[in-house]
């Protein structure tokens, strides 16, 4: 009965549903994209060709089809299906839909599938109530997220789970989107007098940004206001073109496909960061205008920025650290809009800039040591001289013998002297050949050559 109930309810909301509801795929062969985990021989198919599919996670931007792919893994599987929304379904609807669902087991030997919206939402009272059924294979769940599951969700879920990302659509899959819908004679257009140009289509499939549903919205957004603008409704006959100037009216402003907390907050500071390392001024500059775009805080680039300048340049030039730091403060004082032309001085000029992570990897390998070595003493002329045993009871023999061990540099040639300032040999840093820095490789080369030679000259004479 329930079943049938749904069957009816779906087919009543296809007359009054928006398009991107109704031209939802039913079956596999209907989907479109995502070929990384549904092509063959990929572990989604595997997964529904088997019929053993269990917990799943699928996450991804907005409009990539996660909803119609837990619907299509229903019906592949001839599972009920359960719809609802993380951050509103109580404990007591999680018992209800439990019960429901061992009694399908128990009377029909069919199982359900319970589709969780955001499920980063789902709270530990909920997981409590529900897990234990999910394990013991009464429900299958199936969860959808825009966020990154590893950073939002919760550790019982990830571990019952098997994570799938969904990625935008491609432009021509879009495209094939479109044109489906528009030929598609029950669900569609397709049977209206329907012309859309090609550039149209390019267009919107370009503007969505791989969202197949805003695609499909500005779709029917450009074929009703055509039918309005004549004064008959949706079904009546005559012609509808949508040409390109259409379709930028039902489309308007291009989204940024853009999280302040999800993927593309990282995956957008890591592709400026690489694209400055790489020396590409063009590249850091566009993903800085993406992440503004998308309402990133330009403190937060600036302060990305300044770690870089020491990071990837180092000493290869030494101005970079002050034009980062400098740049970072006027973002603080300025702020938007003007700061992002602090952010692309500071960019272009990182990205020019010769690079060296010399400074980075001597740090790196130096606290290696010190965490995992065994501990190097401090050499007795390097100590305080007044805070050894002997200070305390020989303070004044203690002071001048350890005074006299000593060999202060600045009254040295070239202030520089024999004395070993670690007492193990290790080399952590080794400036390159680029920039500022290859000076002073030449000059670090000059001081180990002296340095050893009055080692030498010292060892003779005693």
């Amino acid at each position: 009965m329930t079943d049938l109930w749904h069957t009816r309810r779906t087919a009543a909301l296809d007359g009054v549903a928006p398009l991107s509801v109704r031209m939802r795929p039913r079956t596999l062969e209907q989907f479109i994209g995502q070929e990384h985990i549904l092509g063959e021989g990929k572990l989604l198919r595997r997964m529904l060709q088997a019929d053993a599919i269990t917990g799943l996670i699928l996450h991804g931007p907005p409009g990539t089809g996660k909803t119609t792919l837990a619907e299509v893994i229903a019906n592949a599987t001839n599972r009920h299906f359960e719809r609802e929304n993380a951050a509103s379904v109580g404990v007591r609807q999680i018992r209800d839909l439990i019960e429901g669902a061992t009694h399908r087991l128990a009377e029909r030997q069919q199982r359900t599938i319970l589709f969780l919206d955001e499920i980063h939402r789902f709270t530990k009272a909920q997981q409590d109530v529900l897990l234990p059924d999910t394990e013991r294979g009464v429900i299958t769940l199936i969860g959808a997220t825009t966020e990154n599951p590893l950073f939002a969700c919760n550790a019982a879920l990830i571990s019952r789970s098997t994570l799938f990302r969904l990625e935008p659509l491609r432009i021509e899959h879009v495209v094939e989107v479109l044109r489906r819908a528009i030929a598609d004679p029950d669900r569609g257009y397709g049977r209206l007098d329907l012309h859309v140009d090609d550039d149209a289509l390019r267009l919107w499939a370009v503007k969505c940004e791989g969202d197949a549903r805003r695609a499909l919205t500005a779709l029917e957004v450009a074929v009703l206001s055509q039918r309005i603008d004549r004064g008959t409704p949706d079904t009546a006959p005559g012609p509808v073109r949508v040409d390109r100037h259409t379709a930028e009216d039902s489309i308007q402003r291009k989204a940024v496909v853009y999280s302040v907390t999800g993927d593309q907050h990282y995956d957008m500071i890591s592709a400026m960061i690489k694209s400055i390392r790489g020396s590409d001024p063009d590249a850091a500059i566009y993903w800085i205008a993406s992440m503004l775009e998308g309402g990133e805080d330009p403190r937060f680039i600036a302060r990305r920025l300044a770690i870089l300048a020491s990071e990837d340049i180092g000493n290869a030039d030494p101005r970079a650290i002050m034009v980062a730091d400098a740049g970072w403060s006027l973002v603080e004082r300025i702020g938007m809009p003007e700061a992002r032309i602090t952010l692309a001085q500071i960019a272009t000029y990182l990205a020019l800039a010769p690079k060296s992570n010399a400074s980075y990897v001597a740090i790196d390998e130096a606290t290696a040591d010190v965490q995992e070595g065994r501990t190097v003493p401090i050499p007795m002329f390097l100590r305080d001289p007044n805070t050894s045993p002997d200070a305390v009871t020989r303070p004044g023999q203690a002071s001048a013998k350890r005074q006299r061990s000593y060999e202060y540099s600045q009254d040295a040639d070239d202030a520089v002297t024999g004395q070993d300032y670690l007492g193990v040999p290790k080399s952590y840093y080794r400036p390159t050949d680029r920039g500022h820095e290859k000076q002073l490789a030449e000059r670090l080369e000059q001081i180990r050559a002296l340095r050893e030679q009055l080692r030498r000259e010292k060892k003779a004479s005693e």
